[in-house]
This record gives C-alpha cells, structure tokens and sequence, in this order.
C-alpha cells in the first residue's frame, strides 16, 4: 500500500508538540488515526533526532495487549518505560478499550474510580512527557475533553481522505478522479482496493461489522433495525432540510413504523458521535443566531453514504454539496446553512417576506465565506438563482459558487467568485485565501 501524505492533519499535530495538553485524535473508524500518529508523526519525530526508544506506543486493540485495558496495569507499564528526564513521546491508540475500575478506599466514603482519565492526567504531571491518544467514541472523548482532561485536551479531528489526499492514490485525471470519488469516498481501504466489487463489499461491511454494531453495543439500542432505517432516511435526504418531527412522520407514513421525534434525535446524536453523520444548523446572517429546529445532514464519507443505500441513489448534486461541506470541516471551519430574510414588493405596493438560502456559512475565527453549490450557472435563470441571496447579505467576505469539474477561479462582476469543484477541492485554501 503506498503512502499517503496527510500533511493537512500532520501539520496540527506538529504545531502542538509539547504544548502542556494531551492531543486527542479523534475520528471516523478505520479513516486512519494509528496511520497519523504512529507512522507519519513518529516519522517527523524521528526526523526530528527523537530517539525511537523514547517514543512510547501501546495499541489498544492489539490481543497482546489486553491485559492493560486495566487503567491500573496500564498506569504501571507507562511508568516503567519512562526512565529517564530526556523527553519523552507517548501513543496510545484506541483508548475507548479502557475500563473502568473501582477501587475501595476505607477513608473514602465510596468506592474511588479509577479510569484512563486518571492514568493521562497522572502522566501529564511529568514535565518530560507528550501524551497523543486516539479514539472512536466521542462519547468517550469528545464530549469529556474540557472536563475529564480538566482543561488540558486538545482534540484533532481526523476524516477519510480528502479529495486532495484522494489525488495522491489516483494516478490519472482529476475529473475521472472525481468520478470514482463521488462513488466509492475516501476510506484508506476502500481507496486502495481494486474494483466495484471489493470496494463495495468492504464499504458494506464497515456499516454492519463495525459502526451500527459499535452504535447498538454501546448504547445498548434494542431495536438496531430502527437504527438502520434512520440511517438510510438520512442518506436519502443528504442535503435537504428536515428535523425530528419531520422524521417522525416520514416513519409513520412511509415506513409504517411509530418512532417517536425524542427516540430519532437520540439516534441521531448517536450516529453524530460515532462520527458517522454530521449536522448543518440554520443561521440567521442577519440576526446573527441559528433557528429553528431544522437542520441539514452529511455523512463523513461519500461511499460510506452510497454503500448505505446500495449505490442506487448516486445524485451528483446532494453529493456535490455533501463533498464542499466535509471540505470545509477538514479545513477546520464551523459550517451552517445560512439563511437571509429579505422583504420583496409587488407591483400593488404591498409585498410578501421570503426566506433565501446559502448553502454553506463557513466560520473560522475571524475569516467568514459564503458559498453556494450548483451543477452549473451555464442557464442565466439558474445564475442569478445562485446568486439572488449573495446580494441580500450586506458584508464583505468572499462569496463562492462552486460549479462541477475544473474551472479555475475567477470574480465575476458582481464581485462574486466563481470555482469549479475539482479546483476548489484540490486547493480549498487557495480558493479561500484569496479573502484574506
């Protein structure tokens, strides 16, 4: 399998280094965390004159190794392999594995927890040591970091291959790239095997050896059916506006099943941090709050999304919009939906009001982008269509329509910046800094 550089994700481990928190790298399962951390970081710390035999690696999910899913055998082995004040690079992967342990204190009035929080927060009291976990379960890591790491977490947010990564892999033309991108996703081996058939049925598998299994196991889900069938109602709607009462009725209705509104969201949330699904919000550009209950979902991967439906529902435009909107996320932006309220008149005098929408608010500290995705503009009803809510914004950052294939940037007359697809995602930064 040849090498792929991540220099987009290795470059925010880099920058952190010795910075006094724990690096959590946190991601979708099997996108390729131990592949970041324990080759190509280990690489550039070796590069770096590290010596190999002070970089510590305990792989969780390796058999030998399951005897330390004990946090207290764990904390005794870590110790054992710091020896002297050099510094020191521990990695450990997959720490969802870690159990928890009860240990009786007479002078505690209950029994004392001891858990992997315990072990990293004790580690990190050392001045010589760098402490990078990884991990699946955001319901371990994610929601815990500021609290269980008492302020010193610092999450990484790994994805599949961006199309950019995806390149690398490719070999030939980048619209034929697209082609088989748009089908088959970035997932390391997805990627590297040969074939609709061995792509598919690896694809397949991850969904019901690895995520749903992962998702009922660990929130002991009675019903993993439902869980599947939410999972394929949101792959149809990729892109499209909906909420929980809306899924309610869409069960009721068409898959003659009664789940309740409270039951989806918590499916919802489930599969969000499994880091399968990822929600867009509405934002209000002009009252500066998100609204309403609505929201748009993408999965984190494009072939993960068509294996669900058995690759029969391949619509280049949700899948377009679904691709700018992962883009966005590596690139470390937080992504809305943006909404403009706009007030139009008729010919009487009166008028009626109108919500327009943006497809993508993209936020990053202080830089802001709108951009729009369309198939084409090439129709002048569909061009100023596209356009329409750009011009009811009232700021000055960059706004962006991304059309299909390649198309090299260039403003048009209203100010506007018009991209193809395969350039914008080749090259998001480039296409972005042009704000800056």
């Amino acid at each position: 399998m040849m090498k792929v550089k991540r220099d987009l994700f290795l470059n925010r481990l880099m920058a952190r280094r010795f910075n006094g928190m724990v690096k959590v790298i946190t991601g979708l399962r099997r996108c390729g965390k131990s592949y970041l951390l324990g080759i190509l970081y280990k690489e550039y710390l070796i590069s770096l004159g590290v010596s190999p035999d002070h970089i510590v690696e305990v792989a969780l999910d390796e058999p030998e190794n399951y005897k330390l899913h004990n946090p207290l055998k764990l904390d005794a082995y870590l110790k054992s392999k710091i020896k002297d004040d050099g510094e020191y690079y521990v990695f450990i992967d997959e720490v969802q594995f870690v159990k928890r342990v009860k240990v009786k204190d007479p002078a505690l009035k209950a029994p004392d927890e001891i858990t992997f929080y315990s072990v990293i927060n004790a580690l990190m009291r050392r001045h010589n040591v760098d402490v990078y976990v990884t991990g699946s379960n955001s319901k371990m890591l994610s929601s815990d970091i500021r609290t269980e790491f008492r302020g010193r977490g610092d999450e990484v947010r790994l994805t599949p291959f961006t199309f950019a990564e995806f390149m690398q892999t490719f070999g030939g033309d980048a619209r034929d790239a697209w082609d088989e991108y748009v089908v088959y996703g970035g997932m390391p081996l997805a990627v590297f095997a040969k074939g609709h058939e061995a792509k598919s049925l690896y694809l397949k598998g991850l969904f019901e050896e690895t995520y749903i299994k992962d998702v009922v196991e660990r929130n002991a889900i009675r019903k993993p059916e439902c869980l599947g069938d939410v999972l394929d109602v949101l792959a149809s709607s990729v892109g499209s506006l909906t909420n929980s009462v809306n899924l309610e009725n869409t069960f009721r209705t068409m898959k003659r099943t009664a789940i309740k509104a409270k039951t989806l969201d918590s499916y919802i949330a489930k599969l969000g941090r499994a880091f399968l699904v990822e929600e867009a919000r509405r934002y209000d550009i002009k009252g500066r709050k998100h609204i309403g209950a609505l929201r748009k979902y993408y999965f984190a991967d494009l072939g993960l999304r068509n294996a669900r439906l058995g690759f029969r529902q391949i619509e280049e435009t949700h899948l377009m919009e679904n691709a700018i909107f992962n883009e966005l996320k590596a690139q470390g932006f937080d992504v809305d939906v943006g909404i403009v309220d706009v007030f139009e008149k008729n010919g009487a005098g009166s008028g009626i009001r109108k919500q327009l929408e943006i497809d993508f608010v993209a936020n990053r500290g202080r830089e802001r982008f709108y951009v729009q995705s369309a198939l084409s503009i090439d129709d002048p009803e569909k061009a100023v269509q596209e356009r329409r809510p750009f011009g009811h914004v009232g700021d000055s950052f960059r706004k962006i329509i991304v059309v299909k294939g390649k198309m090299p940037l260039r403003i048009d007359d209203s100010g506007y910046a018009i991209v193809g697809l395969i350039d914008f995602l080749l090259d998001s930064n480039a296409v972005l800094g042009a704000n800056r």
